[in-house]
């Protein structure tokens, strides 16, 4: 029987530093993932497909605030915006496969699917904004848009500037995740929980909230639904560190969850870049998963790739 993964696209599987999130990038940048990916598929892998929205949902608010601005068109909730980009980079990523596996005569289907994710509306992530999303700004732009907006922004821990943040509440249940799984064990690759899937909560039906969901916890809650066998998170780093960019900085190979957990509280891992994907790792492996492995795309076909999170 084929294994079943589901791989987290984010960093440089869609947008790099330093570039501008045109079309032409980000279609070249999800091809060269998709092309990574070849190496899992020839091992007849089944295949689940979540990814990130941070600079392209802060691109598309932006472009609301632009619209309203000049034209009077009214700007769309982030829940819309992160609809919005669902749709666009599962189309990017649906693209980059089927052109992939045109080249290589893989006959496979790709199907991607608009998912929401239910939050709890009384989570403490609504008083404490985290998530970065949108472009980098120097310290005086990021000021003078909150004082304009009253945003909050952040610095990044990796020095590219300053960061939009919004609230970040913990998945509780993905909708239509039996057809994901389903349409999975079918050989079918399936694109999902987009950007940490649409924020929703119940309250009378279902009602869209401006938050944008963790897309590793999100994809970690979807692995452990499905009973992946296997976590991929894809980062723009080829192994997670400890000491990261300071004196004694280490690779790490293995991971275990006490380790992880150790490293965790001791301040490893920085908020807003590893910090998310460690708990999105020990969430899985905790959960039942055989094991995570975090890496660069480019990476994969080496089977010792990447930092691997185990029990």
């Amino acid at each position: 029987m084929n294994k079943l993964a589901v791989v987290a696209f984010g960093g440089n599987a869609l947008l790099r530093n330093g570039q501008k999130g045109t079309y032409e990038e980000q279609i070249k940048n999800v091809t060269q993932t998709c092309d990574s990916l070849l190496g899992l598929l020839n091992k007849n892998y089944n295949l689940v497909i979540g990814h990130g929205n941070g600079p392209q949902v802060g691109n598309v608010l932006l472009q609301h605030e632009a619209g309203k601005k000049k034209f009077g068109i009214e700007a769309m909730p982030m829940d819309f915006a992160v609809a919005e980009t669902q749709g666009s980079i599962g189309y990017l990523i649906e693209q980059g496969f089927r052109n992939v596996f045109e080249r290589e005569n893989i006959p496979r289907n790709v199907v991607g699917l608009l998912t929401q994710v239910v939050v709890d509306k009384n989570d403490d992530a609504f008083s404490h904004p985290t998530k970065p999303v949108g472009p980098y700004y120097k310290k005086e732009e990021a000021e003078a848009y909150s004082q304009a907006t009253g945003a909050v922004f952040r610095e990044d821990p990796k020095g590219n500037g300053w960061r939009k943040v919004v609230a970040s509440p913990k998945p509780l249940m993905i909708t239509n995740v039996e057809l994901v799984k389903q349409l999975a064990l079918e050989e079918n690759i399936v694109i999902t929980v987009g950007g940490g899937g649409i924020p929703v909560v119940e309250e009378d039906g279902i009602k869209g909230v401006e938050a944008v969901i963790d897309k590793d916890l999100a994809s970690a809650l979807l692995a452990v639904l499905i009973d992946a066998d296997e976590f991929y998170i894809l980062t723009d780093v080829e192994k997670v560190y400890i000491n990261f960019r300071k004196p004694g900085e280490l690779a790490l190979d293995v991971l275990t969850v006490k380790q992880a957990e150790q490293y965790l509280a001791e301040g490893h891992f920085a908020e807003g870049s590893m910090a998310p994907k460690i708990r999105a790792a020990l969430y899985f492996v905790k959960n039942g998963g055989r094991e995570c492995i975090i890496t660069e795309a480019s990476q994969l076909s080496n089977p010792n790739c990447g930092t691997r999170i185990i029990w």
